[in-house]
């Protein structure tokens, strides 16, 4: 049973977002670290600026293939969920359950405990003290399995998680608020560090012609567009709470379509102005390129302002994650392949209270282990796997129901979905081949749900 046939007597996910709702859903999940970190990783694999440019663009403009093939699939099915109802559709229910099982236990969760974590490391720049170890537990999940380290900041960052979720249980309308107005500022405060940069008397344009020795070649191109895909990451979050749109058939396309279009335009801008203040060598030196950029033109307290600055990035991005990673357990529930209680709907609020509870608490647990990172590098591999058959999707869809209503077209139809999918398939390999263990290890974490599937699918 999906949500859709649900009983009508039953609570139901009320349609409160709007556009700038979803739009602030895309841009302020896509907008969290990465623009803070990855372009040293990509002028290392590259060696100058132009170059970096250029994957920046390939980058933003793959992930807007991806957006508009996105896009037509949100406007046929605008129920909760995303990728988990495209695959379903298309493929049958097991691809959509090795998708959600994914998602909710691996890949979304890592990703909320990745931000957290992150949010307190740039506070300690201002508490030290965050980062000192108060025990130990007798777990083997510590440095080399040993005892299991606990900090302040772990716990700071578990509550942040905890408190989140406990904002988005009080209602879509609510969590939605605290998105667009954290995005907003998140948005003016880069805008401010990209006004600051390409005025600064130090900066000059002869930087933006500098280089280092590098590598070069494909394996370098790719290796630098992972790095900006990660960057990039989230931008289908937005189709996740499609049943929670106000006209999704009218929403859910220009979300994807001008959230994308302002995330590319963002980075350019922010890349340009690190790039005329520091030359080539001193980027790729740098693992927090915003501050040192901010330090070379108003010293200290200009790094400090890029910590903040990063913190409420981070934030926005945590937010965006739990509103909308919450709702692909709910909608495997309702499918009756996940634990019943995660398809309640809360009768006051209207929110997927038990699933939203659910993947905040083991996503705080993941912070606490420590061991969230190599979960989410093992999956990776099969996550794209899964992302390529989800925008492939588009094309099997129009074969296998030529009858469903289509408001939005994809754009381009059928090379920017091919596109998307080759070049996937292309990073597939390459991450096969570079990191085969892992690789492996992600394809054993997918396939541990299949005895759940069978167990769910035969009750």
């Amino acid at each position: 049973m999906n949500e859709t046939s649900r009983t009508s007597s039953a609570p139901q996910l009320q349609r409160a977002l709007g556009l700038w709702g979803a739009v602030s859903i895309v841009v302020g999940t896509v907008i969290g670290s990465g623009i803070f970190l990855v372009p040293k990783t990509m002028v290392l694999r590259t060696g100058s600026p132009d170059m970096v440019f250029f994957v920046w663009i390939f980058g933003g403009l793959l992930t807007l293939a991806g957006a508009l093939t996105y896009a037509e699939l949100a406007g046929m099915y605008n129920e909760s969920g995303g990728e988990y109802v495209y695959l379903r559709e298309a493929y049958g229910p097991l691809f959509g359950f090795l998708y959600g099982w994914t998602q909710m236990w691996v890949a979304k969760a890592g990703s909320i405990a990745t931000l957290a974590t992150a949010f307190f490391y740039y506070l300690a720049n201002f508490q030290p003290h965050l980062q000192t170890v108060f025990t130990h537990l007798p777990i083997p999940l510590g440095p080399n399995w040993g005892p299991l380290e606990v900090s302040y900041g772990q716990l700071l960052a578990m509550a942040i998680t905890m408190g989140l979720g406990l904002l988005n249980y009080f209602g879509v309308k609510v969590g939605g608020g605290v998105q667009v107005a954290v995005t907003a500022l998140k948005v003016l405060l880069i805008a401010v560090i990209i006004a600051v940069g390409l005025t600064a008397p130090q900066g000059t344009a002869a930087n933006l012609s500098t280089s280092i020795p590098a590598a070069g070649g494909v394996g370098a191109f790719f290796a630098a567009l992972v790095a900006a895909l990660w960057a990039y990451d989230g931008w289908n979050n937005v189709t996740m709470v499609a049943g929670e749109i106000r006209d999704p058939q009218r929403n859910l396309p220009r979300a994807l379509t001008f959230g994308t279009l302002a995330v590319l335009v963002i980075y350019l801008l922010t890349n340009l102005a690190y790039f005329y203040v520091l030359p080539a060598s001193e980027v790729a030196a740098s693992d927090r390129v915003a501050a040192t950029m901010m330090d070379r033109i108003l010293g200290s307290s200009g790094a400090a302002a890029v910590s903040v600055a990063a913190m409420i990035s981070i934030f926005a991005a945590l937010n965006g994650s739990i509103l909308s990673g919450s709702r692909v357990p709910y909608a495997m529930a309702c499918d009756g392949l996940f634990f019943r209680k995660a398809a309640t709907v809360h009768s006051e609020y209207r929110t997927p209270s038990v699933s939203i509870l659910l993947l905040s608490s083991w996503s705080a647990l993941l912070v606490l282990s420590g061991r969230y990172d190599q979960l989410f590098t093992y999956v990776i591999f099969a996550s794209w796997i899964l992302y390529a058959m989800a925008t492939a999707s588009v094309i099997v869809l129009r074969r296998k129901r030529p009858d469903l209503p289509r408001p939005y077209r994809t754009l381009g139809y059928p090379v920017v979905p091919v596109l998307f999918v080759l070049v996937a398939g292309a990073l597939i390999l390459s991450t096969l081949r570079d990191s085969p263990r892992e690789s492996m290890l992600g394809l054993v974490l997918i396939f541990a749900g299949l005895p759940f599937y069978f167990y769910w699918k035969k009750r």
